[in-house]
C-alpha cells in the first residue's frame, strides 16, 4: 500500500512525464508501477495537485499540473492548502517568525509546496524535509498569526 504523499508524487511524475488524457490511463500507468487506486481516489489526488487539461497541440486535451512548465496559471485560494493541511500535517508550532509544520514520514516536501502554491503573503518561503516543514513568515513576530491560520485550515 502507498501512502497519500507517495502516490501524489507518483501522480505528478506521471503527468509530467507522460501526455495523458485520461484518468483510466493514469490508473493503467499506476497499475504498472504497482499501485492501485480507484476512480475516485485518483480524482481527489488531482484535485489536490491542482491538475487541469491543457492543450497540447496534435495530442489534444492533456492533464498538466500549474508549475510544470505550461504557463497555466495557479488558483490561489485556500481550499486546497486545507486539504492537504487536514491530512497531511500532524502538528503545527512557531517561534518567533518560524512556523514548524510535522507532516507524516514522506509528506512534507507535498506540503511545502502546496503551501508555496498557496498565495499566502505573510510567508516568505518554505523548507521540507522528510516529515518537517519550516516556514519563514514576513513579519518579524508573524509566527503566531501563520500557526494559527494553519491550524484553522487544518480543521477546515
Amino acid at each position: 500500500m502507498t501512502n497519500r504523499a507517495s502516490r501524489l508524487a507518483l501522480i505528478q511524475d506521471i503527468i509530467t512525464t507522460n501526455d495523458v488524457s485520461s484518468q483510466a490511463e493514469i490508473v493503467l500507468l499506476l497499475a504498472r508501477k504497482g499501485v492501485t487506486v480507484t476512480q475516485a481516489t485518483l480524482s481527489r489526488d488531482l484535485e489536490i495537485l491542482g491538475a487541469v487539461k491543457i492543450s497540447k497541440g496534435p495530442n489534444g486535451l492533456c492533464y498538466a499540473i500549474p508549475d510544470d512548465g505550461t504557463g497555466t496559471p495557479i488558483t490561489k485560494d485556500s481550499s486546497r492548502l486545507s486539504r492537504a493541511m487536514s491530512e497531511l500535517a500532524a502538528s503545527v508550532d512557531y517561534s518567533g517568525n518560524i512556523v514548524v509544520v510535522r507532516t507524516s514520514p514522506g509528506a512534507a516536501s507535498y506540503l511545502a509546496s502546496t503551501i508555496d502554491r498557496s498565495g499566502l503573503d505573510s510567508i516568505i518561503g518554505t523548507v521540507a524535509g522528510d516529515d518537517t516543514v519550516m516556514l519563514v513568515t514576513r513579519d518579524p513576530s508573524g509566527g503566531a498569526t501563520v500557526c494559527q491560520e494553519l491550524q484553522d485550515l487544518a480543521r477546515a
